[in-house]
């Protein structure tokens, strides 16, 4: 599987289409053509994989990948659905209300639950106790780029610019907007936000100079990096990143600044057990093989693939962490 964030999505998608003909005609006595499911022992039909972000991106292609795996293991179809807006708060809604029957699942980002809730009032924010949480999958941690001709190098460079940065990000309430305000913020940088729905237009967005730097995961900027189109200004980890060795972080910089990305399998709360346990049982064989690991690699993700209770921990974790630097310095996302 190739690295580049573009080509794997033909792959998956094509992959993902194969697999649903062969569900469809090869598993002796399966139900797969309704997306409800039917009588018998689950799964008895489609299950629905929905995107809560724009094709291309890091959760679109995490999602293909997952459901390529889960949908070959049960023996079922498994569509995915794209249904961007608001930092998947519009497809976390939808989910939310689907049956809890195991039929309609998501992989959904942190950032949801930890940063968009900084941005919006306590009605509008979306809640993990909406949901019951399959299993963890990944981190994608963040890279702050620019364009080669723009002639930054580091975040001092964005410094003595002398100017007001206009910065891309993929979205309100996202980890890239958090990371790029907290730097911008404590390196004194005067900026202005950018917001795109997700990270194939922020990444376009950079290319074609509409703005001046962007922060996106580092799996959707690192093809053009290696290629000399982007030059990489700090990653936001807590130390260096295996993909990007030679690249500093924003702390060794002199800005101790830490936002990463990660992802986890999600249903509609009330999902039954049983359910819930083939589904997990699904993705940790799906985890495990040659070809998952390889699309991990390729796409610069580091795996997180722990249980509920480790998701939920560092779920809370955040939201605590961030709102302290948001309150310290003073940062309104909601601009």
């Amino acid at each position: 599987m190739p690295t580049s964030r573009t080509a794997p999505r033909r792959i998956l998608l094509g992959v993902v289409g194969a697999a649903a003909a062969v569900a469809l005609t090869a598993c002796g006595g399966v139900k797969t053509t309704s997306s409800g499911g039917g009588d018998g022992e689950y799964p008895t039909g489609n299950i629905e994989f929905s995107v809560g972000a724009s094709a291309g991106g890091s959760t679109d292609l995490i999602t293909r990948a997952l459901a390529q795996g889960i949908g070959k293991e049960l023996g079922v179809s498994t569509p995915v659905l794209n249904k961007p807006g608001a930092n998947g708060a519009l497809n976390a809604k939808e989910l939310q209300s689907a049956k809890p029957d195991g039929y309609k699942i998501a992989v959904q980002n942190a950032s949801l639950f930890t940063i968009t809730p900084l941005t919006v009032s306590p009605a509008e924010a979306t809640k993990i106790d909406s949901f019951d949480v399959i299993t963890g999958i990944s981190r994608d941690d963040y890279v702050m780029a620019t364009s080669a001709q723009s002639g930054y190098k580091s975040i001092d460079d964005l410094k003595k610019a002398g100017k007001t940065i206009r910065y891309g990000t993929t979205g309100v309430g996202t980890g890239a907007q958090l990371a790029s305000a907290l730097t911008f913020k404590t390196a004194g940088i005067e900026s202005t936000a950018v917001p795109f729905d997700g990270g194939a237009p922020n990444l376009t967005a950079l290319l074609g100079n509409q703005v001046d730097v962007s922060t996106m995961q580092i799996g959707e900027a690192i093809e053009n990096i290696k290629g000399g189109k982007l030059v990489p200004l700090a990653v936001f980890s807590k130390e260096r990143i295996p993909f990007l060795p030679d690249v500093k972080t924003a702390k060794e910089q002199g800005y101790d600044v830490q936002v990463t990305q990660y992802r986890f399998l999600t249903a509609p709360k009330g999902t039954p057990e049983n359910v819930k346990a083939k589904l997990l049982d699904a993705a940790k064989k799906t985890f495990a093989t040659a070809e998952y690991k390889k699309f991990n690699e390729e796409n610069s993700l580091t795996p997180m693939e722990v249980s509920p209770q480790e998701v939920l921990t560092s779920l809370q974790n955040d939201s605590a962490t961030f709102k302290a630097q948001l309150d310290k310095y003073g940062i309104n996302l909601a601009g």
